[in-house]
């Protein structure tokens, strides 16, 4: 008889002294907990598929403490959400019909827990139940019951037969994720199910039919890795038979790069080198909350009112919850001002605007309880980086707010601000802009006056929206290397606003960098941008400038925002394309902030 403990031991020696499974870990995948007689059950196929599939799979039992449940997900790379009994149609406020049995214990923590996993952009698999969930959760409409509520007569859904054989067929839409791991049109599946998908949510595509019109599959089409069946592809392993092992494969393999940007995130500093947010601190906004939507003017923002409203409802991109979603430490929030007249009184209440901006971030920063504060040095970024403190570094878009006075560089840059963009959309005292008339021919000479002045005090020249003319001059001009905080490629995208590949040459040999934007119209033109298209200018500048001097410079609360890559909860999204496309960690460290720290170290160890 075979030594049991002994195997054991060997077993555990084996796994102990050999891999280490910190570093090869297989992704982590929950699976909630169907609720039956009083305990947490959950059929054995599903676990055992996600095994084969490579993947640590936990059980998720039915609770609803939301700040369990927070907890929890934090730790997961991947859901299933399991099949089981009826939805309450209270959640669908729906009156009930005849002949549905619900399960009271799963409903609230299944729907609370999908919420939770869609804000963080964790793949999921839903299957049976756990598609109608998902449906439910997102605003979907589902069938009480297809055989009483359905137009057309229904097939049987609900086989006899043994659970790991199939019952009937499914048409497979063209061009869908789910037509690509199956690789076929038609596709034989099981059924035990009376309730299903009516609609899909918005975001959603259907991906499969039954014969009868019933939905048997969707999936997310807005950059998320989210697949539901209706049938079960777990029982279907049990009885041997493979063919929907592509759908746990699928999971395990967005897991794992969930995993491991994830991880990348964790352990290396990430930041975001532009965003407009305070232009919505001074409406209202505030950073320590995910803010349902403020009315904000159009004139306040450069835009005309269309049909003659005067404002509309904007929900701020980056507060410190997005940023703890999507796994961002550091983000540069500058004081943005619109170029206005340039007489004595225009110029004294831009710089009185840009003093009120300033003061506001620190107010709304010093909101947080600890939990975010202004980095006023990079050792700053490192050391808030490893206590769990967000970073925000001040910074003003528009060398208008020092209207006249040079003093007022060395004034900003005391108080905090790390870097200063010249001009905006339109030429100001110090240099032509991108967007404007030529005025000076390149900068002024007050503007040269201000390039030098930056340099003594330490503060990083922003080249963003200045013509060429004026990039040249101050790239001659600058003792120390000077920054384009959100630029884009203009090979890629024919725009004043973007750089020539000979700028982001000479930007690099001058040991600069250029943070990609994240603006549609300098990404694409003529039509919306993508996330694909981020990828596609990061990709390329990284060949044209070389990897240490490329980095991300969203544009958020300012334009930007993709499909994609709609806030900045998205971040660890982005990074999880940029693994894809074969970005080491190194790479990574590099793009999400070294480059960048970089830069501003040398500058500030420049200062005279």
């Amino acid at each position: 008889m075979a030594d049991k403990k002994l195997i054991l031991e060997q077993e555990y020696s084996r796994v102990f002294y050999g891999v280490d499974l910190l570093k090869n870990r297989a992704p982590l995948i929950g699976i909630s907990g169907n609720f039956r007689d009083g305990d947490c059950t959950l059929a054995a196929g599903y676990y055992k598929s996600l095994i084969a599939a490579g993947a640590t799979p936990v059980i998720i039992p039915p609770y609803s403490d939301i700040r369990l449940l927070t907890s929890l997900v934090e730790t997961l790379d991947g859901v299933v959400l399991s099949g089981g009994a009826d939805i309450d149609p209270d959640y669908l406020q729906e009156p009930p019909i005849d002949g549905i049995e619900i399960n009271p214990e799963r409903d609230k923590p299944e729907l609370l827990l999908i919420k939770l996993l869609m804000d963080r952009h964790i793949p999921i698999l839903g299957i049976c139940r756990g598609m109608q969930m998902l449906s439910a959760a997102l605003g979907g409409k589902l069938y009480q019951d297809i055989y009483s509520q359905h137009n057309n007569e229904c097939i049987c859904h609900s086989q006899k037969i043994a659970r790991g054989l199939t019952s009937h067929s499914v048409t497979i839409e063209k061009d869908t994720l789910l037509q690509s791991l199956m690789n076929t049109e038609i596709l034989d599946v099981n059924s035990f199910h009376h309730q299903a998908v009516k609609s899909v949510p918005q975001g959603f595509v259907v991906s499969a039919m039954a014969e009868d019109g019933i939905i048997e599959a969707m999936e997310s089409v807005d950059y998320q890795p989210v697949l539901g069946v209706q049938w079960h592809p777990e029982c279907m392993l049990a009885e041997g038979n493979m063919v929907m092992m592509p759908l746990f494969h699928w999971l395990v393999k967005e897991a794992e790069l969930f995993a491991k940007a994830k991880d990348f995130h964790k352990n290396h500093l990430t930041l975001d080198s532009h965003c407009d947010s305070p232009m919505f601190f001074d409406c209202g906004a505030h950073f320590n909350v995910c803010n349902p939507g403020i009315e904000v003017a159009y004139s306040y923002v450069g835009e005309d009112s269309p049909d003659g409203q005067e404002t509309f409802r904007y929900n701020p991109l980056v507060d410190i919850h997005k940023m703890n979603r999507g796994g961002l430490d550091a983000v540069f929030m500058v004081a943005y001002l619109r170029q206005m007249e340039r007489d004595d009184a225009a110029l004294c209440a831009a710089t009185a605007k840009a003093d009120r901006l300033l003061a506001l971030i620190k107010q709304r920063i010093a909101e947080c309880s600890g939990s975010a504060a202004i980095a006023y040095t990079p050792d700053n970024l490192y050391s808030n980086k490893q206590q769990g403190i967000k970073s925000v570094v001040l910074g003003i878009e528009n060398g208008y707010a020092i209207a006249k006075d040079i003093s007022n560089i060395e004034r900003y840059q005391k108080e905090g601000v790390a870097y200063m963009t010249l001009c905006h959309n339109g030429d100001n005292d110090i240099c032509d802009s991108a967007r404007g008339n030529s005025e000076h021919n390149g900068l002024s000479a007050f503007g040269k006056e201000v390039v030098a002045e930056m340099n003594r005090v330490g503060m990083m020249v922003d080249l963003s929206h200045a013509s060429e003319k004026s990039f040249y001059d101050t790239l001659d001009l600058s003792s120390v290397p000077v920054i384009c905080s959100h630029s884009s490629s203009r090979t890629l995208c024919d725009h004043p606003r973007n750089l020539t590949d000979d700028q982001m040459k000479a930007l690099a040999q001058k040991g600069g960098v250029a943070q990609v934007c994240m603006y549609s119209g300098f990404l694409k033109k003529g039509a919306q941008a993508t996330i694909d298209d981020a990828i596609k200018h990061i990709m390329y500048m990284i060949d044209v400038m070389g990897i240490d001097h490329v980095g991300i410079g969203s544009d958020f609360d300012g334009g930007g925002g993709l499909p994609g890559l709609e806030d900045a909860s998205r971040f660890n999204y982005l990074t999880r394309r940029l693994i894809s496309e074969g970005l080491s960690f190194t790479d990574l460290k590099k793009i999400w902030g070294e480059n960048f720290v970089t830069v501003w170290s040398r500058i500030r160890d420049a200062k005279q």
